[in-house]
């Protein structure tokens, strides 16, 4: 009896564990990340990926438009080809959807959180956990864990879903529908990953949030390129990253 009980409870581990390996992550929307990552959050609500919806309204960046062959008149805010890079998660579980409720897409409008990082369902989760265990005991927590749950480290790649996505591109992602914004019809939509990353948060034109201190929670690969660079020169955060989560 003792051994069929064993045998038991580990087949339930098992499949327990499998069943959190094949779960899909979802889209949960800045507010969810911006309840530990505040200092980011109010960073990025300044940046004009936050505000990328508000470009695709009538009458908006006018000139930019034209140059593009784009209509300025034209309400592009649920034209499909537009909304996929200039929302969070668009046509994915959990992510934009051009008929949901005003509510629900204030959280998923813009290009957000889960853009470069991934759709964070799954591993928000194990950040809490991670946090926690290392607030106790110092321990840290292998990054892989993060991977394996959805978040995303290849940021250039995140960006080049958009940025590059043009007809005669050098990314070998390229596809329709194709953004209309590219170096031909003005130099400045040339996409130089490095230079966007390392200028984020020094103008008011900056497409990414400001980077703070973080506290260290992880280790092991992948390590982003980037991250290095990035530590030596963050600010601190405006207060203690986290809070309880709310209820789901």
């Amino acid at each position: 009896m003792k051994q069929l009980l064993v045998l038991v409870f580990t087949v339930a581990a098992f499949l327990t564990a499998s069943a959190v390996l094949a779960a899909k992550p979802s889209y949960v929307g800045w507010k969810k990340c911006g309840g530990c990552h505040k200092s980011q959050k109010d960073s990025w609500l300044e940046t004009t990926h936050a505000k990328a919806m508000d470009s695709l309204k009538p009458k908006t960046h006018v000139d930019h438009k034209k140059k593009a062959k784009l209509d300025p008149e034209k309400d592009y805010t649920k034209d499909k080809d537009c909304i996929g890079c200039h929302t969070t998660g668009y046509g994915e579980a959990g992510g934009y959807k051009a008929d949901m409720s005003e509510a629900k897409a204030k959280y998923l409008a813009g290009v957000g959180c889960e853009d470069c990082h991934g759709a964070g369902s799954l591993y928000r989760k194990g950040h809490s956990k991670a946090g926690n265990k290392f607030k106790k005991s110092e321990e840290k927590t292998q990054r892989k864990v993060l991977v394996e749950t959805g978040q995303i480290f290849d940021y250039e790649e995140a960006c080049n879903r958009c940025h590059m996505n043009y007809e005669g591109s050098s990314w070998k992602g390229a596809k329709e529908p194709y953004t209309p914004f590219t170096p031909k019809v003005d130099p400045k939509y040339k996409f130089d990953f490095e230079k966007m990353v390392k200028e984020s948060g020094k103008d008011k034109e900056k497409g990414m949030h400001e980077h703070f201190k973080l506290r260290g929670v992880y280790d092991g690969e992948p390590v982003p390129k980037i991250r290095a660079e990035f530590q030596k020169k963050a600010k601190e955060p405006a207060a203690e990253e986290e809070e309880e989560e709310e209820k789901e």
